[in-house]
């Protein structure tokens, strides 16, 4: 109990504070409880801290709300942009609608009220235009025909056991022409056409067995030959990787192989460059 007392009566302890003016008026003393004193410094210390998170939130708030406007500025652009597009799009549509330059030329509105814009020279840059278009779509059709009706790649994976050139012939011991390449591969093994084409002979063919004869446009041909079996009839169209036969031994031959030839304008030329994709 004493020391309750004596806790209590430090806490209501007065202690004065002076005012003392800088003036003509006289100074005043104020008497307070310290634990008043105190109350009052907390009170002090929160206020402060309750005003400068306002103050932060303040900031804050307008930084926000400054963001949020450059957004909804960019927000409007973009939406007057597509409102634009669509527009456009809208116009180009019934423009290209109509089927014909022609009919595109004489419904095409030039946005000028006072005629300034040259129609006649428009037409002009409009043809060259679509000649120039036209020419382009020409040639990458050409081009892309000639792709695929060059052959390209093996028939068959597999290693080359004779090339093509002079050799001494494996059966009959004497130097002939090899007017193509042997491919060593397994018996049965699939043969794949190495450009788009049409075939115009499979049958069996004397020393060359069964063979393939694909024609392929541009005066291209390639020769499939010694076949266990071939795949496909003369007339049909193939495309590249198409499997046209299976590999064998057929006709004059020491053993399972596929004799590949590339024709060239009624020559034979050597493969080699075009199983690397070169011509």
């Amino acid at each position: 109990m004493y020391k309750l007392r004596l806790l209590l009566k430090k806490i209501h302890t007065p202690i004065t504070i002076m005012l003392i003016p800088h003036s003509r008026f006289s100074s005043r003393s104020v008497r307070i409880p310290v634990v008043a004193a105190a109350v009052f410094c907390v009170m002090a210390c929160v206020g402060v801290v309750f005003s400068v998170s306002l103050t932060i939130q303040a900031f804050d708030y307008y930084r926000m709300k400054s963001e949020y406007a450059r957004m909804a500025k960019h927000f409007t652009e973009m939406e007057s942009t597509m409102a634009s597009l669509k527009q456009s799009e809208s116009q180009f549509r019934q423009l290209f609608s109509l089927g014909s330059r022609k009919e595109v030329l004489k419904n095409l509105d030039t946005g000028a009220e006072d005629g300034s814009i040259d129609v006649e020279a428009l037409k002009r840059e409009v043809d060259a235009s679509m000649a120039a278009v036209e020419e382009i779509k020409n040639y990458l059709a050409k081009e892309q025909d000639v792709f695929r009706s060059s052959p390209n790649g093996w028939p068959a994976a597999g290693k080359i056991s004779s090339g093509f050139g002079m050799r001494e012939h494996p059966r009959y011991g004497d130097r002939r022409m090899h007017t193509g390449i042997d491919i060593t591969v397994p018996r049965g093994t699939a043969l794949h056409a190495t450009a788009d084409g049409v075939v115009s002979f499979a049958d069996r063919s004397g020393g060359n067995g069964n063979i393939v004869v694909i024609e392929h446009g541009h005066g291209l041909s390639t020769v499939y030959a010694h076949n266990t079996r071939n795949s496909v009839k003369a007339g049909q169209t193939v495309k590249r990787g198409e499997v046209i036969a299976y590999s064998g031994s057929t006709g004059v031959s020491t053993g399972p192989h596929v004799h590949y030839e590339v024709w060239r304008n009624g020559q034979s030329v050597n493969p080699a460059p075009f199983l690397e994709g070169k011509k």
